[in-house]
Parts: C-alpha cells; structure tokens; sequence
C-alpha cells in the first residue's frame, strides 16, 4: 500500500496535488510520502514483535536525510555501506549505536571514522579486511564489534546484478570456511565477535531461499557456539521485494517473514538485525515528469518525455518495470494507445518502456512513475550534463524540497580548468 491515490480526477501525494507540486519545482522531480515511509518500517517493526530486535534502514536505498530522519526519529538503525552513507546517518541525528557498517571494501579511513564517531558493528566481508579493522582498532584502543558474512551459496531467485548469495558472488566468506575464519577472529585482539551476518540479494519475491540461507544460519549459530563463540546477534540483511506492476501477485508480506524468521532461528535467543531499504522506500516515491513530443515513428507512436535515464537508470541497468499512470486520472472507459516512452538522452537505453498502454497524452502533461522511491535518486547521474532532479517529501497536506535542482551554472562551475589552459 502506498498513499499516492487519485483524488477528485487528480493524483494525490497523501494530501497534496502532484500536479500542484510540480507547478513550484518544476519537472521531473521525486517526491515521497512520509505515511508510506512509515508504514513500511513499522510493518518490519511489528513483524518481528517478539524478538529483541533492530530494523535497520539499507540507506542506499534512498539516502536523503529528511527521509533518515524520518526513519530515525521513528526508532530505525541505518544500514551504511561507505563513510558517505556513514556521515549522512549521523547528520540525520541516528545514534551510532543504531548503525550498521556493511559493503566488500571498507577502508582504513572509513573504519577509523565509524570507530571515533560509534559504531553497533562491523559487518566483515573477508580476512583482508579483518585484520585492517583490527589494527585500525589497536591503534585508536578500541574493541570494533563485529559480524563476519558469511555466503552460504543459496540462489535468490532474483536478477544476476542484484545476486549477492551464491558463490560466484564477491560478498562474503564461503560458510564452508566460516569456522576456521571465526577462529582467526578469536585471535585478534581488537576485535569482539557477536554474531553472523548473511544478505543473499534484493527484490526477492519468494521466502524459499530465505529458508535456505537461514536453516544453514542456524546450523553454523550452534557450531560455532559449540566453539566458544558468543554469538549474540544475526544480522539477516534485507531483500524483500515489492510489487513493481500492480497485479494479483504480489511478493510475501514483512508478517510473512517475520512469522518465517521465528520459525527458523527463534529458538536460538539471538538479537536479530534486518537491513530492508526498497521495501520501506521502493513504494513511498515517485518520479513525476512532463511529456515533450508526442512523436509518430513508423510503426509506434513515442512519448518524449523530460525525465531520462540519468534520473531513473532502472529500466535500463536491469531492464526494470514501472508502473506509469497520468497525473489527471483516466476517464473510465477511455480508449488506450500504446506508446514506447523515452526520455530525451542520446542513447538507445534511454526508454522507460515500449508498447505501454496509456491514455491518450499530449506535450505539457505529467506522468509519474510509480515505485521509484528506492534506488532512484541515489542512482541519479549528470549525464548529458542534466541537472540532478529535486526531492520533495510530503508529510500530510505539506510539502518541503529536501534536495533543490541545481543551476546549470553551479554544476558547470564545479569544473576546475588548470592554469596552462
């Protein structure tokens, strides 16, 4: 469920007009609900009521800080995967205590940053990086929390490029070796052990493999302590996926997992972590744009429209779908046209959708692409010298910019041209 509905022949951001958004930023621009936001985190929350627990936001996601505030101040823990991310979280006012450090390639740097400022943990990805954590560590005389990843070679069912738990995949150790790396953990000074981490991939639409990976969880949780190890807590990542068409079928709900979770790893008495970021965020944005052209091609009909790949690169990194309605509700029983809808950037890629059907549109009306609220803005380039779209949050019947658009002559002059030039 989302709160962007048609109200009165016009579709509604919760109380507001889109159309009315638009009219004072321009377009295309992003705007989320704050409603949705936290229905989705509260959803996790109550899920996994019960057990100790966090829900921890995958900030990737969606990583403007009004938008972690929001989370935040609702009693979310952020899941970060760079210092960037790491010092977003923190301006947001989200305690270190409540933030997860997670990602292949920590530096030194990074790690000393989430070190000095606090840290709930480390999420550690192999034994190169564990003993940089632990001298990093040692040198500032600190303990560093962590976790170590473990993959346990479970397919996800989901597209190759967001795949992490298999064992062709960079992310963590292979759970065959989880126990001698454990032991190698033990032995490092700087560093405590307090549980497991393991995250197989994103958009998945079947708890199956969910299963899998945590029966194998489970298995190694009493193996290690058998060990000696306290494992206290078994951070589960995120990946549920969300409903991109708005058909009969749709992926498990978080009561769903939950109840799967308890099932599965109840009985161990550990803390559990869950790091969800489309699912809180996937279905709290849209992306509004106006049509340019309406153009007649030999054989389709194309919407010029001004939003482009640069601002919405899902469609073409994973050849994604998104719902598209209009911004003024259809007339019931209107006849539809097919159109391929495609922005004004000079690539192919650059097409949102081909024979999609549609009310029949003309130049100045808006569009809004449904469910771009996750891995849309922070995906967002300059390509083609295109400004960075606004973000706009709405809470009720009020709007605010939380990012502006900025001017072409402050991207411009970001450039620096070298004195022999």
């Amino acid at each position: 469920m989302d709160h962007f509905l048609y109200k009165n022949g016009a579709l509604y951001a919760e109380d507001v007009p889109v159309a009315e958004i638009a009219a004072a930023v321009g377009t295309p621009f992003y705007v989320y609900s704050t409603a949705t936001l936290l229905r989705h985190f509260k959803l996790f929350d109550d899920a996994l009521e019960g057990m100790d627990h966090l829900v921890c936001y995958a900030m990737k996601a969606a990583s403007n800080q009004a938008i972690l505030k929001t989370l935040g101040d609702a009693g979310a823990g952020m899941d970060v995967v760079s210092g960037g991310e790491y010092m977003r979280a923190k301006a947001a006012g989200v305690p270190g205590e409540r933030i997860v450090f997670s990602g292949v390639g920590k530096t030194a740097d990074e790690i000393r940053l989430a070190l000095t400022g606090g840290i709930r943990q480390f999420n550690v990805e192999s034994e190169p990086e564990m003993q940089v954590l632990n001298k990093v560590a040692l040198e500032l005389g600190v303990t560093a929390p962590i976790t170590i990843r473990v993959n346990p070679d479970v397919d996800a069912k989901t597209h190759a490029k967001i795949a992490t738990g298999k064992s062709e995949n960079k992310f963590g150790i292979p759970i065959s070796r989880a126990r001698e790396v454990y032991a190698m953990a033990a032995s490092l000074k700087g560093l405590e052990v307090v549980g497991i981490d393991v995250h197989i991939g994103s958009q998945l639409t079947d708890l199956t493999p969910f299963e899998l990976a945590y029966e194998k969880v489970a298995e190694l949780t009493e193996d290690l302590r058998a060990q000696g190890h306290n494992i206290k807590r078994l951070d589960l990542g995120g990946g549920l996926g969300i409903p991109y068409e708005r058909s009969n079928t749709a992926p498990p709900l978080p009561r769903d997992y939950g109840e799967m979770v308890k099932r599965k790893l109840g009985h161990l008495g550990c803390e559990i972590e869950i790091e969800p970021g489309r699912l809180i965020a996937g279905n709290a944005g849209l992306m509004v744009s106006e049509v340019i052209y309406v153009k007649e091609g030999e054989d389709r009909e194309f919407l010029i429209i001004d939003g482009a790949m640069n601002d919405l690169i899902r469609p073409a990194m994973y050849e994604a779908h998104h719902d598209i309605v209009p911004v003024v509700e259809p007339v019931a029983g209107i006849e539809m046209t097919q159109y391929d809808i495609v922005g004004p950037v000079c690539e192919s890629g650059d097409t949102f959708a081909k024979h999609r059907a549609m009310p029949p549109l003309k130049a100045g009306e808006l569009i809004a692409f449904r469910s771009a609220g996750a891995y849309g803005a922070v995906m967002a380039s300059e390509y083609n010298s295109r400004p960075l779209i606004p973000e706009v949050l709405v809470h009720g019947d009020q709007f605010a910019v939380i990012r502006r658009r900025p001017t072409l002559e402050e991207m411009i002059n970001r450039d620096t041209i070298p004195e022999w030039l």
